[in-house]
């Protein structure tokens, strides 16, 4: 009930409600047979109570000496009216109307606001809902003033109350909306948000309540690793391993849900570093588990995050498989990950050299007209009708979607070999002798760029042929002029490579 409501109404939905109580406490009781209700429930017009006429019937015993009138007091004792006590229900309505007038006063009057939910607090006899919800927007209105230090004294009051003032999930949520609401501005505030974690971390053990308390460290990491700060997410990640771990030091699979949020967080935060040995460890250990029900956004995330592994170990099958996967697990969340994860299954699609187009699939299908997906599918479309010139312009006139992101500029070079290979191998078929000027031009790029992609292609066997660097040709069908030279040029490249190793090992 909100401020500005009738008083008078208020005390007469009280009644009402009391009296309800006491008629369905008589009906449990069972104390007799039958009572009757000969009146009705009406505000008394001399005043606010409100006043009931019930009759009782009386014990059969007094049946026969009871007069058929009722010409005293003590006759019409059992036909009285009776009044309730209201006087806890009027505080609660008090304190009530306290509340939300201090509320209203939040966007116009801060210091109006917060002295009302100081006096919130003092009305109410013993720690109870009203005091905790007036704290709660106490602690966020000192946030909002920039006045940390009030605010940490009255988070610590707050928290005093979760332990048996409020139900266990109702603290829960107020205290997860408050930590997203002081982690907003995390950069902001470095040592304020220490101090509010460690100080909701400790209060939480005491309560022991578990369940917040890992679903916080879990927040807590979260907020290190979009800062950057590994060593303290690694500190962290140890705790919340130990807390999903049987006595023995194995992982107990019971806890299978609480583990896969462990291992997404800490899946990201390898393949940010690069770590693709321990990041290889953990995807196969998170995909190993198959007792949880997971949040299909945890899945996204081991998903996406393998995706990524395989395409750093250039495996791009394995890399498109669980780029798909992430794409329809986060899709199933409702997570916008899903047209970053498409973006990246066609990437791989076109590094596999796949014919198959992935918005062909119903699940993709829909996302094909996306202001963010349409560079791509223009991208694959040129790809595959092999139009280097329409490829390379999607790419410069599609910088912020394409270009811009660092995992996908990472392979643009591979893409875009693949791409003038498709390219070259079509325009040299109808030849058996091919100027590798003419080559440079049709492709758009230097010769020299001409004469690697030639070399590579011989060495792979892609072409059967040699170049007669002399007349600047491609001769086809007759091989072995050229094999031995380029045979001895990559031994010579491979033996430099390991030089370098082991002379760069000795340095450092």
């Amino acid at each position: 009930m909100k401020k500005g409501v009738n008083r008078g109404y208020y005390r007469l939905l009280v009644e009402i409600s009391a009296i309800s109580r006491s008629f369905q406490f008589l009906s449990a009781r069972g104390s007799f047979a039958k009572r009757e209700l000969s009146g009705v429930c009406f505000p008394n017009p001399n005043g606010g109570k409100i006043a009931t006429a019930s009759h009782r019937s009386p014990p059969p015993s007094t049946l026969q000496s009871t007069p058929a009138t009722m010409g005293s007091d003590a006759d019409m004792e059992d036909y009285g009216f009776e009044y309730s006590d209201d006087e806890p229900e009027e505080q609660d309505v008090d304190i009530e109307n306290q509340y939300y007038n201090s509320k209203g006063l939040v966007e116009t009057d801060p210091e109006g606001a917060l002295a009302g939910f100081a006096e919130v607090v003092r009305m109410e006899p013993e720690k109870a809902e009203w005091g905790f919800k007036a704290l709660k927007q106490t602690v966020k209105l000192y946030y909002r003033l920039g006045r940390y230090k009030e605010m940490m004294d009255s988070y610590r009051v707050m928290l005093t109350y979760i332990k048996s003032a409020v139900t266990r999930n109702y603290s829960e949520k107020c205290i997860n909306n408050i930590m997203d609401f002081v982690s907003g501005s995390a950069s902001q505030s470095f040592g304020l948000l220490q101090e509010f974690y460690q100080t909701t971390l400790k209060a939480l053990e005491e309560a022991k309540n578990e369940r917040l308390w890992f679903k916080t460290n879990l927040k807590l990491c979260k907020i290190w690793f979009d800062i950057g700060e590994y060593g303290r997410m690694i500190k962290i990640l140890k705790e919340l391993h130990k807390s999903c771990q049987r006595e023995d030091g194995t992982d107990d699979q019971k806890k299978g849900s609480q583990l896969l949020e462990v291992y997404a967080i800490e899946i990201q935060m390898y393949t940010e570093t690069k770590n693709n040995k321990k990041l290889k460890q953990l995807y196969q250990k998170a995909l190993a588990i198959k007792s949880a029900i997971p949040h299909p956004r945890i899945m996204g995330i081991i998903r996406e995050c393998g995706g990524k592994m395989h395409m750093a170990e250039r495996q791009w099958p394995e890399a498109a498989t669980d780029f798909f996967e992430a794409f329809k697990n986060y899709d199933e969340a409702g997570n916008q990950r899903r047209i970053q994860c498409l973006k990246y299954l066609v990437l791989a699609n076109m590094l596999m050299e796949s014919e198959v187009n992935p918005f062909d699939g119903q699940e993709a299908k829909p996302y094909k007209n996306d202001p963010e997906i349409l560079a791509m599918t223009n991208l694959i479309a040129a790809y595959q009708r092999n139009e280097i010139l329409e490829f390379e312009k999607i790419l410069k006139s599609n910088r912020k979607t394409i270009m811009d992101d660092p995992f996908i500029r990472n392979y643009i070079e591979d893409l875009l070999k693949n791409v003038r290979t498709q390219v070259l191998l079509k325009l040299i078929k109808p030849y058996t002798r091919i100027r590798i000027p003419f080559i440079s031009k049709e492709l758009n790029v230097p010769e020299k760029d001409v004469e690697q992609l030639l070399v590579s292609l011989i060495l792979d066997n892609r072409i059967d042929g040699h170049i007669d660097q002399v007349n600047r040709l491609l001769e086809r069908g007759d091989r072995s002029k050229g094999m031995k030279k380029y045979t001895a040029i990559d031994k010579w490249n491979t033996q430099l490579k390991s030089l370098f190793q082991t002379v760069s090992n000795r340095v450092y």
